[in-house]
């Protein structure tokens, strides 16, 4: 069994990774697993396996990202690795053993065997189960304002990010709830901005065909309608295709 674990941290998507104590691959960064246990299923296992490394109450959700079977994975042994996705809201910060740390996806250390891939996989999952699930409700905190939940967005697709579009379009599919509070005024004075929640802190899909791209990926087309029927047009933001 295998995790890749993320998280949004100072603004940046990153993953959970141990240094590899032993050969092969002595030295490389890893992802967190092991072997299933005689009595486990592979979701009991992921699970108990990420509790030896990071605080398992942290991890807002799991879910199989598939197998991986090529046979020369790991060198001189023949190892098939089920993997698996799990999602940190930003605002966790589990306390982790000394070898390990949390590193951008975008810019890993050397990587063991076929990590690297594993966790480009496990972000596109990510990217696009943003798109048609209400799955940013295991990124964020249990309160937020618009505009921090875009932040979210924007770090872990990788492309701006409309706040106008998304609350339009969250709220929409019934995904986002007001709270009825604001957050505390920041140093710049101003109105306070309006606090939401999610309704539902589970997976939910919510719109199986609608695809969170950049603008300039529909400018080809003009004015191509959203499924609410308006524009997608939003000065190079995100749209909803």
């Amino acid at each position: 069994m295998l995790a890749a674990v993320l998280q949004i941290r100072h603004g940046t998507l990153q993953v959970f990774l141990w240094q590899r104590a032993q050969q092969p691959d002595l030295g490389r960064w890893a992802l967190p697993g092991g072997a299933l246990g005689a009595d486990e299923d592979v979701q009991t296992s992921v699970l108990r396996q990420l509790a030896d490394k990071v605080d398992v109450r942290e991890v807002a959700h799991v879910e199989q990202l598939g197998v991986f079977s090529e046979p020369h994975r790991v060198p001189g042994i023949r190892l098939v690795a089920t993997a698996f996705l799990g999602l940190v809201p930003c605002d966790a910060d589990p306390a982790v053993p000394d070898d390990t740390q949390w590193h951008p996806v975008g810019t890993m250390p050397p990587t063991a065997f076929d990590h690297a891939a594993i966790v480009r996989v496990a972000r596109d999952r990510l990217r696009a189960k943003l798109s048609y699930t209400n799955l940013g409700f295991a990124l964020a905190p249990a309160e937020f304002s618009v505009s921090a939940l875009r932040d979210l967005y924007v770090s872990a697709l990788g492309h701006p990010v409309s706040a106008t579009n998304l609350q339009r379009v969250l709220a929409r599919r019934g995904v986002l709830v007001s709270t009825g509070r604001t957050a505390p005024t920041g140093p710049a004075g101003g109105r306070p901005a309006a606090l939401f929640r999610f309704a539902e802190r589970r997976l939910r899909v919510t719109d199986a065909s609608a695809v969170l791209r950049p603008s300039h990926a529909v400018d080809a087309a003009p004015g191509h309608p959203d499924p609410d029927g308006s524009s997608t047009s939003d000065q190079g933001h995100t749209v909803v295709t």
